[in-house]
Protein backbone atom coordinates (compact mmCIF):
# COMPACT_ATOMS: atom_id res chain seq x y z
CA UNK A 1 0.00 0.00 0.00
CA UNK A 2 1.38 3.44 -0.75
CA UNK A 3 2.45 5.61 2.49
CA UNK A 4 0.61 9.27 2.48
CA UNK A 5 3.62 12.20 3.77
CA UNK A 6 1.42 15.08 4.80
CA UNK A 7 3.53 17.98 4.58
CA UNK A 8 4.08 20.78 6.63
CA UNK A 9 4.10 23.76 3.81
CA UNK A 10 1.78 25.59 3.64
CA UNK A 11 1.18 25.68 7.66
CA UNK A 12 1.52 28.82 8.77
CA UNK A 13 3.37 28.55 12.33
CA UNK A 14 4.37 26.30 14.92
CA UNK A 15 0.81 26.17 17.03
CA UNK A 16 -1.14 25.78 13.95
CA UNK A 17 0.98 22.95 12.85
CA UNK A 18 0.85 21.15 16.29
CA UNK A 19 -2.81 20.94 16.12
CA UNK A 20 -2.78 19.65 12.62
CA UNK A 21 0.02 16.96 13.35
CA UNK A 22 -2.25 15.49 16.39
CA UNK A 23 -5.36 15.40 13.50
CA UNK A 24 -3.53 13.73 11.18
CA UNK A 25 -0.67 11.49 12.99
CA UNK A 26 -3.06 7.78 13.18
CA UNK A 27 -3.02 8.08 9.53
CA UNK A 28 -0.22 9.52 7.75
CA UNK A 29 3.32 7.39 7.83
CA UNK A 30 5.38 10.06 7.72
CA UNK A 31 5.40 14.32 8.47
CA UNK A 32 7.42 15.52 5.41
CA UNK A 33 8.94 18.58 6.55
CA UNK A 34 10.14 21.01 3.93
CA UNK A 35 13.24 23.22 5.07
CA UNK A 36 13.90 26.33 2.81
CA UNK A 37 16.52 29.19 3.22
CA UNK A 38 16.18 31.54 -0.01
CA UNK A 39 19.61 30.30 -1.33
CA UNK A 40 18.08 26.89 -3.19
CA UNK A 41 14.52 28.20 -3.88
CA UNK A 42 13.00 31.29 -3.64
CA UNK A 43 11.17 30.73 -0.41
CA UNK A 44 12.31 30.74 3.90
CA UNK A 45 10.65 29.09 6.11
CA UNK A 46 12.39 27.18 9.38
CA UNK A 47 15.53 25.56 10.30
CA UNK A 48 16.63 22.67 12.59
CA UNK A 49 15.44 24.32 15.58
CA UNK A 50 12.03 24.25 13.71
CA UNK A 51 12.56 20.06 13.11
CA UNK A 52 13.49 19.93 16.47
CA UNK A 53 10.11 21.38 18.05
CA UNK A 54 8.44 19.48 15.50
CA UNK A 55 10.53 15.71 16.66
CA UNK A 56 9.20 17.06 19.88
CA UNK A 57 5.58 17.09 19.03
CA UNK A 58 5.04 13.81 17.09
CA UNK A 59 5.05 10.35 16.95
CA UNK A 60 5.17 10.67 13.24
CA UNK A 61 8.72 9.72 11.22
CA UNK A 62 10.18 12.54 10.25
CA UNK A 63 10.82 13.56 6.43
CA UNK A 64 13.21 16.53 6.40
CA UNK A 65 13.65 17.76 2.72
CA UNK A 66 16.21 20.26 2.35
CA UNK A 67 15.34 22.26 -0.26
CA UNK A 68 18.93 24.19 0.63
CA UNK A 69 22.23 24.73 -0.97
CA UNK A 70 24.79 22.33 0.36
CA UNK A 71 23.06 22.10 3.29
CA UNK A 72 24.58 20.80 6.60
CA UNK A 73 22.45 17.45 7.30
CA UNK A 74 24.12 16.66 11.08
CA UNK A 75 22.43 19.39 12.60
CA UNK A 76 18.91 18.02 11.30
CA UNK A 77 19.65 14.36 12.31
CA UNK A 78 20.60 15.83 15.86
CA UNK A 79 17.53 17.59 15.60
CA UNK A 80 15.54 14.59 14.84
CA UNK A 81 15.27 13.95 11.09
CA UNK A 82 14.47 9.93 10.32
CA UNK A 83 14.90 10.71 6.41
CA UNK A 84 17.49 12.87 4.85
CA UNK A 85 16.58 14.11 1.26
CA UNK A 86 19.17 16.46 0.07
CA UNK A 87 18.96 17.99 -3.72
CA UNK A 88 20.71 16.48 -6.28
CA UNK A 89 20.96 20.26 -8.33
CA UNK A 90 21.81 21.47 -4.80
CA UNK A 91 25.70 20.49 -5.29
CA UNK A 92 27.59 21.45 -8.15
CA UNK A 93 30.13 19.24 -7.06
CA UNK A 94 28.70 15.32 -7.48
CA UNK A 95 31.66 14.21 -5.51
CA UNK A 96 30.46 16.36 -2.49
CA UNK A 97 26.92 15.10 -3.24
CA UNK A 98 28.36 11.37 -2.66
CA UNK A 99 29.92 12.21 0.54
CA UNK A 100 26.98 13.92 1.94
CA UNK A 101 24.54 11.20 1.11
CA UNK A 102 27.17 8.69 2.95
CA UNK A 103 27.37 10.47 5.73
CA UNK A 104 23.59 10.60 6.29
CA UNK A 105 23.92 6.77 6.25
CA UNK A 106 26.69 6.63 8.35
CA UNK A 107 24.75 8.48 11.07
CA UNK A 108 21.98 5.74 10.66
CA UNK A 109 19.29 7.84 9.29
CA UNK A 110 17.13 7.11 5.84
CA UNK A 111 19.05 8.76 3.25
CA UNK A 112 16.77 10.58 0.42
CA UNK A 113 18.02 12.53 -3.10
CA UNK A 114 15.49 14.09 -4.54
CA UNK A 115 15.19 15.54 -8.71
CA UNK A 116 13.51 18.64 -9.38
CA UNK A 117 10.81 18.32 -12.78
CA UNK A 118 13.68 19.77 -15.40
CA UNK A 119 16.41 17.15 -13.96
CA UNK A 120 16.93 13.65 -16.50
CA UNK A 121 16.03 10.98 -13.64
CA UNK A 122 19.34 8.99 -15.49
CA UNK A 123 21.50 11.34 -14.23
CA UNK A 124 21.05 10.11 -10.64
CA UNK A 125 21.24 6.45 -11.98
CA UNK A 126 24.77 6.25 -10.47
CA UNK A 127 23.72 7.21 -6.94
CA UNK A 128 20.87 5.08 -6.48
CA UNK A 129 23.09 2.58 -4.40
CA UNK A 130 23.39 5.47 -2.02
CA UNK A 131 19.65 6.01 -1.15
CA UNK A 132 16.93 4.87 0.05
CA UNK A 133 14.32 6.98 -0.95
CA UNK A 134 14.08 8.83 -4.22
CA UNK A 135 11.99 12.05 -4.00
CA UNK A 136 10.62 13.16 -7.85
CA UNK A 137 9.27 16.51 -7.49
CA UNK A 138 6.03 16.53 -9.84
CA UNK A 139 6.26 20.51 -9.44
CA UNK A 140 8.89 23.04 -9.05
CA UNK A 141 10.09 23.14 -5.41
CA UNK A 142 9.22 26.28 -3.00
CA UNK A 143 5.54 26.57 -3.57
CA UNK A 144 2.27 24.96 -2.41
CA UNK A 145 -0.65 24.83 -4.34
CA UNK A 146 0.98 23.83 -7.76
CA UNK A 147 -0.61 21.75 -10.52
CA UNK A 148 0.94 18.84 -11.10
CA UNK A 149 3.06 17.62 -13.87
CA UNK A 150 1.69 15.12 -16.30
CA UNK A 151 5.42 14.01 -17.42
CA UNK A 152 6.34 12.67 -13.94
CA UNK A 153 4.14 9.84 -14.63
CA UNK A 154 7.02 8.60 -16.86
CA UNK A 155 9.71 9.56 -14.83
CA UNK A 156 8.26 7.42 -11.91
CA UNK A 157 8.01 4.31 -14.42
CA UNK A 158 11.52 4.62 -15.82
CA UNK A 159 12.74 5.16 -12.34
CA UNK A 160 10.80 2.00 -11.01
CA UNK A 161 12.43 -0.05 -14.04
CA UNK A 162 15.52 0.62 -13.25
CA UNK A 163 15.57 0.25 -9.39
CA UNK A 164 14.22 -3.26 -9.64
CA UNK A 165 14.49 -5.17 -6.99
CA UNK A 166 16.69 -3.31 -4.50
CA UNK A 167 15.03 -1.27 -1.44
CA UNK A 168 14.41 1.61 -3.07
CA UNK A 169 11.40 3.46 -2.38
CA UNK A 170 9.97 6.18 -4.55
CA UNK A 171 8.55 9.33 -3.35
CA UNK A 172 6.46 11.79 -5.15
CA UNK A 173 5.81 15.45 -4.15
CA UNK A 174 3.64 18.48 -5.68
CA UNK A 175 0.07 18.97 -6.79
CA UNK A 176 -0.97 15.05 -6.11
CA UNK A 177 -4.66 14.80 -5.73
CA UNK A 178 -7.01 11.29 -5.56
CA UNK A 179 -6.67 10.75 -9.38
CA UNK A 180 -3.43 11.52 -9.58
CA UNK A 181 -2.59 9.48 -6.63
CA UNK A 182 -4.22 6.19 -8.34
CA UNK A 183 -1.98 6.59 -11.58
CA UNK A 184 0.86 6.86 -9.37
CA UNK A 185 0.83 3.77 -7.61
CA UNK A 186 0.18 1.70 -10.74
CA UNK A 187 3.35 3.35 -11.97
CA UNK A 188 5.41 2.51 -8.83
CA UNK A 189 5.19 5.38 -6.86
CA UNK A 190 5.39 4.21 -2.88
CA UNK A 191 5.35 7.28 -0.68
CA UNK A 192 3.07 10.43 -2.07
CA UNK A 193 3.79 13.69 -0.49
CA UNK A 194 0.59 15.80 0.21
CA UNK A 195 0.39 19.90 0.92
CA UNK A 196 -2.34 21.63 -0.19
CA UNK A 197 -4.72 18.95 -0.75
CA UNK A 198 -4.69 17.38 2.70
CA UNK A 199 -4.54 21.01 4.53
CA UNK A 200 -7.01 22.95 2.67
CA UNK A 201 -9.49 19.59 2.95
CA UNK A 202 -12.37 19.76 5.87
CA UNK A 203 -11.74 16.45 6.58
CA UNK A 204 -8.20 15.65 6.57
CA UNK A 205 -8.03 12.46 7.47
CA UNK A 206 -10.87 11.41 4.84
CA UNK A 207 -8.47 13.43 2.55
CA UNK A 208 -5.64 11.04 3.55
CA UNK A 209 -8.08 7.85 3.06
CA UNK A 210 -8.34 9.05 -0.31
CA UNK A 211 -4.96 9.23 -1.52
CA UNK A 212 -4.91 5.14 -0.70
CA UNK A 213 -8.28 4.34 -2.12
Amino acid sequence: MVKIAPSTDPVKNLDELKKYINEIQEYAYFLHVDVMNSNFVQKTNFDDTYVKEINDNTILMLDVHLMVKEPDVLKYIKAGANIVTIHFEAFENKNELKKVLKLIRQNKTLVGLSVKPKTSIQEIYPYLDLCDVILVMSVEPGSSGQKFLEETYEKVKVLKKEIGDRKIQIEVDGGIIPEIAKKLRLCGADILVSGNYVYSSKDRVEAIKSLIE
